[in-house]
């Protein structure tokens, strides 16, 4: 089955590109999470964290339900927790990101109407397991898998963008097929995990007619990642060095090389 999709009841445009009320950019930081010992949420622990995320100052969102908080362990209702908690603790004072994470489409949607509904101001698209095996090889899998979230959402979109070597990559002809189809997809959290093609990326992503930025995560190299000309970094490790994130992009943002060094 093909997804035909008419976005134009669900989008604003200026001129050829996309407005949207979030534009993923800067220091991001991905929430960790904290159990029990019986593997249930620890709410106090998380708020606590949560809170000490949101008062680095000089990042301009927090993520949640990402890899950092053991996403792959979450159970729906889990997840949906750990939004209410954390709108709970921020209200509308810092955009909240959320973890699409799923094995199917169908959950995926699921997960991004809860989260639409939960007050995220924009969703973060991991692979689907399906994608492994081959799956990369059929980029229409991605499509559909993509057509389904947006179908369910008017939230912009970061796709996450795992190694080639992984198998849940995608290869850069579909990538950019799927930045030209759906508008939404605002942002690229970029693993690729490759520094030629991570340089690719920004400037072929850039360069669309609707321009999508890209958000490092390579924490190994980021002063080389940034200093391509990333639009910020969206990183796990943010959790526990925020403050050095940002320190790093706002000395890269002023061309202050040495600073950043």
């Amino acid at each position: 089955m093909r997804l035909e999709l008419d976005l134009s009841a669900k989008t604003i445009c200026a001129g050829n590109c996309l407005v949207e009320r979030f534009e993923p950019t800067g220091v991001i930081p991905a929430c960790l999470m904290p159990f029990r010992d019986d593997l249930s949420i620890d709410d106090s622990a998380y708020r606590k964290h949560v809170r000490h995320v949101a008062d680095v100052d000089g990042i301009s969102a927090i993520t949640i339900n990402g890899h950092a908080a053991e996403v792959h362990g979450l159970s729906f209702d889990e997840q949906r927790h750990a939004l209410d908690l954390t709108k709970q603790e921020l209200g509308d004072s810092l955009p909240v990101v959320a973890g699409v994470y799923a094995e199917g489409s169908l959950e995926a949607a699921r997960i991004a109407r809860m989260a639409t509904d939960g007050g995220a101001a924009c969703l973060l698209v991991f692979p689907p397991q399906s994608m492994a095996l081959g799956g990369l090889m059929r980029p229409e899998m991605a499509i559909e898998h993509f057509a389904r979230i947006v179908y369910s959402t008017e939230l912009p979109l970061i796709l996450f963008q795992y190694p080639m070597s992984s198998g849940l990559g995608y290869p850069l002809e579909t990538l950019l097929r799927l930045c030209e189809r759906f508008p939404t997809i605002r942002a690229i959290k970029d693993w690729c995990n490759d520094p030629p093609l991570h340089e690719r990326h920004i400037r072929e992503l850039h360069a669309l007619d609707c321009p999508v930025r890209v958000l490092s995560t390579h924490s190994a190299w980021l002063l080389g990642s940034l200093v391509m000309g990333c639009d910020g970094l969206l990183s796990g490790a943010g959790s526990v060095i925020a403050h050095l994130q940002v320190a790093m992009w706002r000395a890269v943002q002023g061309s202050d090389l040495a600073a950043a060094q």
